[in-house]
């Protein structure tokens, strides 16, 4: 009896949204996607596709909490490049952003945001940081238009 109790306890405490989730839930086109739920504060009962939207908007609020996110979805990965994007622009640092992308790239799991990222990630992973760094910039600075990213209706991309 105690046993059932406390089942039906934590489906209800899931149902109310009183437990955080890490993850997405089984079965979801991202569900090896994680992340750390002491930075990520999204309760249970958030509808799927707004959880990556929350995810999104901490990278956008705090980019460092990227680092807490394995397997980051091609969105969040596109959320990062922008502002990437916007620093380079602005001729700000960028070299923690690329690190934080180039670290996302060491499982194997990832899907890539950009087509020919995990290769030009993949072809300096041996290198030093510095250069690993240059070698993604570079990647990122041949491509004709890296972070515009046209939006089709009902599309979920931050990037315009």
């Amino acid at each position: 009896m105690i046993p059932t109790l406390l089942s039906w306890l934590q489906m209800l405490s899931r149902l109310c949204g009183f437990e955080t989730v890490d993850r997405f839930p089984a079965g979801h086109p991202h569900a090896r996607t994680r992340w750390n739920g002491a930075y990520f504060d999204i309760a249970s009962d958030v509808k799927t596709e707004q959880i990556e939207q929350r995810l999104c908007d901490a990278i956008t609020n705090t980019p460092f909490v990227f680092s807490y996110i394995r397997n980051p979805t091609p969105r969040m990965q596109r959320t990062l490049l922008g502002l990437l994007d916007a620093r380079i622009r602005c001729h700000a640092n960028s070299n923690d952003l690329v690190l934080l992308l180039i670290n996302a790239y060491r499982s194997p799991q990832i899907q890539e945001a950009i087509p020919g990222l995990r290769a030009a990630i993949g072809a300096v992973r041996d290198d030093e940081p510095a250069d690993q760094i240059r070698a993604v910039l570079y990647f990122l600075a041949q491509m004709q238009a890296p972070f515009d990213v046209i939006d089709m209706p009902g599309s979920t991309s931050t990037l315009h």
